[in-house]
């Protein structure tokens, strides 16, 4: 009913379904890429990647950008708004790298082009659904 409400209502709606997507997509390139290795009969690195994955989305949700928004006015009297946000494909693989990078354990394993392959993999995948 409200104008301002309905378009906070439309940003946290929108952010959490590109943080839902990104988390999934992000998911779908650890099982992909992560090198599987044991170290006294436990495995570390998953453990420790799909920590990393969340630190580094959390991050990176900070960057995203409103490219479009719509607010109209039902029937009824009452606001609905629309709204599209984008975040940078290049600037997430980015940040992996970089956080993968300063990790000691991690960066014997970490192959940043196969990384940044299997993510770009993913993306198309997604973009063509």
């Amino acid at each position: 009913m409200d104008q301002v409400t309905s378009k906070k209502k439309a940003l946290a709606n929108a952010r959490a379904e590109l943080a839902a997507s990104i988390a999934t997509t992000v998911k779908a390139v650890t099982d992909n890429y992560t090198n599987s290795r044991e170290l006294n009969n436990k495995e570390q690195v998953e453990t420790r990647f799909e920590q990393l994955n969340r630190e580094v989305v959390e991050q990176k949700l900070s960057g995203v950008r409103t490219i479009c928004e719509k607010l109209v006015r039902t029937s009824e009297g009452n606001y609905k708004t629309y709204v599209a946000l984008e975040l940078s494909a290049e600037d997430l693989v980015a940040a992996y790298n970089e956080r993968l990078s300063k990790d000691d354990q991690l960066k014997i394993d970490y192959d940043y082009e196969k990384f940044k392959d299997t993510f770009n993999k993913e993306m198309d995948k997604m973009g063509s659904h």
